[in-house]
């Protein structure tokens, strides 16, 4: 070699390169795996670096617990292509709908109730933008609002299990993945609760804004209600296996992607072409994520021989701030981070520097996890990026960007407070992991 870098010299190129290929779009799964074996290629030699990069392809598609992620991913295109979002929404409108802004919170609770069981965002955004921005539209919803509840409706995908990022989460810093499921539900609960208040107090503080809809009887909400209750079943049946100690996460999802299956095709919602589409949508899906994983994989390793987590920890637990200052900073730089990348792209490329940190601060693994995820809800709203917004205006042509950020600004507020709420009061998200069995 003509040059003679030092590890970290070698590390602060790395990063630099890194970012260079994402702001030439090149896929994020990729760019960190280039830049991995290239700095740990020359470091160590580029033979051992291209076993490594054998070794961590193989490894990753052929472990057992990594099989949570396909098996969540097809019981979530199940029960997208058997319709059930329209059988959800119709289901809440029925009960709210005649409140002010009921549509509104029916769209809420619609949109926990199908992220619950699909475990994905950016699905849950686009799926209710062809269902409920219509009919919010038709009762002179304005745009704006209309747009941002769905926008923030859809964030309950990365926080309800089975959620995709917390997966991610679990297998970057080994830990459980069933903890972390389970972890999220009372916050992912909050979320709901808190966004409907949102919704309640523009509604009465905004006379006329939101206006309500026809009450529905008590026969059109028991026939609404027979629509859902199966699926409904299945996630609590998937997620009490996982507290009860019945399955390991990954039999869970085999468990759920079946159940969802049976339910489909019971109902005749699942038809053969149903059927090929949710596995070709699962495995693509799966596959963009495991790719990602690698070059995660990959990446980690020249982050370990450089000792970047190292040199992060002793900077920032030596500035003096406190536990609670450096974890300030490290939500500030997810929330700048929100700005430029997607979240699953964010957990990937952050946690492996970050967690070290965490846990030499001595905050829970979990509970860390649980924050994590919520302060990537917020990159999926707020301005300029905003995946979960840019997925709504490709759906929704008549929008402007512009339009929706007005619309999701109160709930990004909302948002701030149940963060602060869950960094008070760990124990939201530590005590139902806490007392599972196995």
């Amino acid at each position: 070699m003509s040059l003679d870098l030092s590890p970290e010299t070698v590390a602060v190129i790395g990063f630099v390169s890194l970012f260079v290929l994402m702001l030439l779009r090149v896929p994020v799964g990729m760019a960190m795996g280039l830049v991995g074996i290239t700095g740990f290629g020359y470091l160590t030699g580029f033979a051992p670096a291209l076993k490594l990069v054998g070794q961590t392809t193989m490894r990753t598609v052929t472990d057992y617990s990594f099989g949570v992620i396909p098996m969540f991913l097809l019981m979530g295109a199940f029960v997208s292509v058997s319709g059930i979002s329209r059988e959800l929404f119709r289901a809440a409108n029925t009960f709210v709908g005649h409140w002010k802004g009921g549509l509104g919170i029916a769209t809420i609770a619609a949109c926990g109730g199908f992220a619950a069981i699909s475990g994905s965002s950016v699905a849950t955004a686009a799926t209710f933008s062809a269902v409920a921005y219509p009919e919010m539209r038709r009762f002179g919803y304005p745009q704006s609002f209309a747009a941002g509840v769905i926008a923030v409706g859809g964030t309950l995908g990365a926080m309800l299990p089975p959620s995709t990022v917390l997966a991610v989460y679990g297998i970057i810093t080994q830990q459980d993945i069933g903890k972390l499921f389970i972890a999220g539900v009372v916050p992912g609960l909050l979320a709901i609760l808190m966004h409907m208040i949102t919704i309640g107090i523009i509604g009465v503080t905004r006379p006329g804004f939101l206006p309500a809809g026809k009450k529905a009887s008590w026969h059109e909400r028991f026939v609404a209600l027979r629509d859902v209750w199966s699926p409904l079943l299945l996630f609590l049946f998937v997620i009490g296996g996982l507290y009860g100690g019945f399955f390991v996460p990954t039999e869970a999802g085999a468990v759920g992607a079946v159940g969802a299956f049976i339910i489909g095709i019971l109902r005749g919602k699942l038809t053969r072409e149903g059927i090929l589409q949710s596995l070709l949508q699962a495995t693509r899906t799966a596959a963009a994520v495991f790719t990602v994983l690698i070059g995660a994989l990959c990446f980690g390793y020249f982050l370990t021989i450089t000792q970047t987590p190292q040199h992060v920890t002793e900077f920032l637990t030596g500035l003096g701030i406190g536990p609670y200052g450096v974890l300030a900073l490290i939500l500030l730089m997810y929330l700048v981070l929100g700005c430029l990348m997607d979240a699953m792209a964010m957990v990937i490329l952050t946690v492996p520097i970050v967690f070290p940190v965490v846990t030499a601060l001595g905050f829970d693994p979990i509970w860390f996890g649980i924050i994590i995820v919520m302060t990537v809800e917020l990159g999926l709203i707020h301005p300029p990026v905003g995946m979960n917004v840019f997925v709504i205006k490709s759906v929704i042509k008549d929008v402007n960007m512009s339009t929706i950020f007005v619309g999701v600004l109160p709930f990004v507020i909302t948002d701030l407070i149940r963060l602060v709420i869950l960094i008070l009061f760990p124990l939201l998200a530590t005590w139902l992991p806490q007392r599972m069995i196995g």
